[in-house]
């Protein structure tokens, strides 16, 4: 029997962790004691030393928040996972906190694309293009006093003005951009987005689409294990 978390080889050190921004995990139909429950699938993908992609594990959980994240750390420890560089984590609660509670030492990023994305949801159709344009002032600033002086010339500026729950957004998460304004241009390409996570789930929501629900948690499991380029990414 596959258990909920897939028992894969995961590597001791991990340059790069990211996990699917909040609200857009794939979400499955199980039964569960007697109910038909809407369970979300967490993926957690690794970039090892080398620049090669593992999927670290898989997990299937109704509702999360610390414990659960806790849960999973505390499980990738104890398979093997020794040490994490950088975990890439959008909107979840309590992740960060987990994160740092069993890897200390890893530096906690927020997807600079999902926050930005996050900002065009304050701003009509017909502005989004120039307060994207005047948003990489601040996210391609050279350090991290640069991006703050970008934040606050945007959040004084016309664009900052009329949409000024842009800037507060960014400044509640700033704790979560500092990091990014130190790593060299390269490795800010890498961490600015986590669209392969998401391409990945992309093939969970197809395998799933059509199947009705599952009438237990392995069985989902055993499916989304099946599922091509999950294993072998």
């Amino acid at each position: 029997m596959i258990p909920q978390t897939f028992r894969i080889a995961v590597p001791a050190s991990v340059t790069l962790v990211a996990v699917e921004p909040e609200h857009n995990e794939p979400r499955i139909k199980i039964r569960d004691e007697g109910f038909v429950r809407n369970k979300a699938v967490y993926i957690a993908l690794g970039v090892l030393p080398d620049g090669t992609k593992d999927i670290l594990g898989l997990w299937i959980e109704q509702t999360e928040g610390t414990k659960f994240w806790l849960r999973v750390m505390n499980d990738l420890k104890g398979r093997g996972v020794t040490d994490i560089l950088i975990a890439v984590v959008d909107g979840r609660k309590g992740f960060p906190e987990a994160i740092n509670a069993v890897f200390p030492q890893t530096v906690v990023q927020t997807c600079i694309v999902h926050l930005i994305r996050h900002s065009m949801d304050y701003a009509a159709w017909k502005d989004r293009k120039g307060v994207a344009q005047a948003l990489k002032t601040v996210y391609r600033a050279f350090d991290a006093n640069a991006g703050q002086a970008a934040l606050d010339d945007f959040a004084e500026g016309p664009w900052g003005a009329k949409y000024p729950a842009i800037a507060q957004s960014w400044r509640r998460n700033w704790n979560l951009v500092i990091p990014f304004f130190a790593l060299p241009e390269a490795v800010r390409r890498i961490i600015y987005t986590i669209n392969a996570i998401e391409a990945l789930s992309s093939k969970l929501r197809r395998a799933v689409r059509t199947r009705g629900h599952f009438p237990t948690d392995d069985a989902a499991t055993k499916l989304l294990y099946l599922v091509p380029g999950i294993i072998s990414h």
